[in-house]
């Protein structure tokens, strides 16, 4: 395994274990609700963003002015990780949802709703997404900064990011969108969510105004970059190597990178989007060299 490798490994198994630890526990009462919200956060992942949270944050810790101590920022960005992996789980269990994408299969396993039946899906949701904001709260830093914090994932969490997204998704079907207003689909539905958890890794340490400039043109790249590279898996990889339900886009005659530019096309700009993200972290050299990785990893997966 390269150096890289074991860095996300590592980062995966970290994280795991403290969603495990700051999580209800599933005999506290009411045990079914948190019997759900432990099955839809920890059963699995690639764990990107909380990835994004952790190599934006060092990538920004050697030159920052507001370093503080160790123990205070591997716990801030702990925190910073734990929110972003919170919302995302909430927005998959409601998007697998009968009135959503009605999906049966998720990360390898039955959806939350199938698992466990559809009002605990929907409560399991409901309760994930202020959960996260109780760890932004909890981050040792200077207030301002958690401010800004909260202000970014709530943003990206709501009618102007992820929520937005998904919105103008569920209108767009069977329609044909152009190519940017697909852009302006995906940058909010899933772009926004990608990109705050770069934005929280920045002011977890501190960020300099040129450090998160570089950090926001990565993290703008990355997002697209991202979804072109999901539309792409949803026609070339199987229901097995996914852990989700294949060609489930085609099916619903939703728009998509591939719909709308044809396969190789779209392979083509989720390479562009690669090198415009590496470009734009250049000026933070060898701090950056995991979010190089993490660029990587998103635009090379197979799942």
């Amino acid at each position: 395994m390269s150096a890289f490798s074991d860095w996300l490994s590592e980062r995966a198994a970290h994280i795991q274990q403290v969603l495990d630890r700051e999580l209800p526990q599933a005999d506290v009462v009411p045990a079914r609700l948190h019997e759900a919200m432990r099955y839809a956060v920890l059963g699995g992942g690639k764990r990107v963003r909380a990835a994004l949270v952790y190599a934006a944050g060092l990538s920004c810790l050697k030159n920052s002015a507001e370093c503080g101590s160790e123990p205070a920022l591997a716990r801030a960005l702990d925190c910073a990780a734990v929110a972003v992996e919170l919302i995302h789980a909430y927005s998959l269990v409601h998007d697998d949802l009968p009135c959503m994408d009605d999906d049966v299969l998720r990360r390898g396993q039955p959806t939350v709703h199938v698992q466990f039946d559809e009002p605990t899906a929907l409560l399991a949701g409901d309760a994930l997404q202020p959960l996260a904001f109780a760890f932004l709260a909890q981050m040792p830093i200077a207030p301002e900064r958690v401010v800004q914090a909260t202000q970014a994932l709530a943003q990206a969490a709501g009618s102007l990011g992820m929520a937005g997204g998904q919105a103008i998704d569920l209108e767009s079907v069977g329609v044909n969108l152009s190519q940017d207003e697909l852009q302006h689909m995906h940058r909010l539905k899933t772009g926004a969510l990608l990109s705050v958890s770069v934005m929280l890794g920045g002011l977890a340490t501190g960020a300099s105004a040129l450090q998160h400039q570089a950090l926001m043109r990565y993290a703008s790249a990355m997002g697209l970059a991202f979804q072109v590279v999901d539309d792409v898996l949803d026609v070339t990889a199987d229901t097995s190597t996914l852990g989700k339900t294949a060609g489930k886009d085609a099916a619903a005659n939703k728009p998509t990178y591939v719909t709308l530019l044809g396969l190789e096309p779209a392979r083509v700009l989720a390479k562009e989007l690669h090198r415009e993200a590496i470009d734009a972290i250049a000026p933070l050299g060898e701090s950056g060299r995991h979010l190089v990785g993490l660029a990587d990893f998103i635009v090379l997966r197979d799942h």
